[in-house]
């Protein structure tokens, strides 16, 4: 009975964890690049070319893509290393658990756009309109 269900909605859910994820990702940007959402702690150098700018590019812009669902898969194959990148250079030094290193949502963060990478977009994604103007 589950797995009918599941199967039934799995585009859907897919679509949505999509969203979700998006939609909480690109505001990780947003505080990098325009001080958005309390901005980034005092000392921070958060101007061009330094990491946590390109960081900031990374998130804004690619998680309002995948928020839309445009060119998913590469931009969450990006997404997931560029999060792997963050766990282990500036958490993984911390100590082996990501609870006690802090790393929580980098590593969470990585696992999701691996997933959607393998998976695509799901249901509402421009990718869908982008495939069926290419038949």
């Amino acid at each position: 009975m589950f797995a009918q269900l599941g199967s039934k909605y799995a585009s859907t859910l897919l679509g949505i964890l999509r969203i979700v994820t998006g939609f909480l990702f690109f505001p990780h940007g947003g505080q990098k690049l325009f001080g958005w959402f309390g901005g980034m702690p005092q000392g921070m150098d958060v101007s061009f070319p330094s990491l946590i700018w390109f960081a900031g590019v990374l998130e804004f812009f690619g998680g309002l893509m995948i928020l839309f669902g445009l060119f998913t898969r590469p931009v969450a194959f990006l997404l997931s290393g560029q999060m792997a990148f963050a766990y282990f250079m500036g958490h993984a030094k911390g100590g082996f658990w990501p609870i006690v290193n802090h790393g929580e949502l980098a590593f969470l963060y990585s696992f999701l756009f691996l997933y959607f990478a393998a998976a695509g977009g799901g249901r509402f994604a421009l990718d869908n309109l982008r495939r069926k103007k290419s038949i």
